[in-house]
């Protein structure tokens, strides 16, 4: 299945907010800084980050736990999920149970700010269910919620949230949250869709590993290939598109030269 919309680079906004680190305990504690420093400059009182699971992720929450456990602004800080395993939140796979474990756990954070997908329900009456509290909780641009922060990874494929290449169409969808199959397990998961991805105030991937440089360079270098992956088409309307990759992932980016080396 071919994606909706063609994919077309904008490789000067790329180039402006690429950042390139030696390890990844050196890009979790650059992005854990730069987290802490958007939330504690946001006007508002409430800041609506959304986050994913994975090695990566988990990386920076454990670094969040160690350097800002203490932090107040987690008062102002709610949770939402990009997508989540339909497993009960005991499970080992659960991105909730994981967070839970290595950062609500450890700091202090209103109950109310932690807005969980509830994987032991039905998938598809918890992708309305999440879809509705999220319009409900979030104000809304464009007749879109607006996340304030959005935190993706990006898998060996080019996946990204629970959006896999063979499931394009959810880059298009008009719902919220859609139920996901994966490709090779056929797990389902509520994910976040393309378009909901899309309207948020700024949006930054977090990508480390040499399994991820194929896709990672895809992204700058081939644009046929890079339509047919669904991080490629990850660039906020109006908002703010920022990577964060180490170098192991940044091997093949020579060729265009994105962002310096911190």
């Amino acid at each position: 299945m071919q994606a909706i919309a063609n994919y077309k680079p904008n490789y000067k906004q790329m180039k402006n907010n690429y950042h390139i680190f030696k390890t990844p305990d050196e890009l979790a504690n650059k992005m854990a800084f730069q987290l802490m420093d958007w939330v504690y400059n946001h006007d508002e009182n409430i800041y609506h980050l959304a986050i994913s699971g994975g090695k990566t992720p988990e990386l920076l929450f454990m670094t969040l736990a160690s350097k800002y456990s203490s932090s107040t602004l987690w008062e102002k800080v709610h949770f939402w999920w990009v997508d989540e395993r339909m497993v009960p939140a005991t499970d080992p796979e659960s991105n909730f149970g994981n967070a839970q474990k290595t950062l609500f756990s450890k700091i202090s954070i209103p109950e109310k700010n932690i807005h969980r997908i509830k994987g032991e329900n039905d998938p598809k009456q918890e992708a309305l269910s999440y879809s509705t509290q999220i319009q409900k909780e979030i104000s809304q641009a464009n007749g879109w919620p607006s996340f304030d922060l959005i935190l993706l990874g990006m898998g060996n494929d080019g996946h990204t949230a629970s959006i896999f290449p063979d499931q394009l169409e959810l880059l298009d969808s008009d719902q919220v949250c859609e139920v996901a199959n994966h490709p090779s397990t056929a797990q389902k998961r509520v994910t976040l869709t393309g378009k909901a991805i899309n309207n948020a105030q700024k949006v930054c991937f977090l990508v480390t590993g040499f399994g991820k440089a194929v896709p990672l360079s895809e992204i700058w270098i081939n644009t046929e290939k890079a339509n047919l992956l669904p991080a490629a088409h990850i660039n906020p309307n109006g908002g703010e598109l920022y990577w964060y990759v180490d170098k192991p992932a940044a091997q093949f980016l020579k060729e265009r030269n994105p962002g310096s080396s911190e």
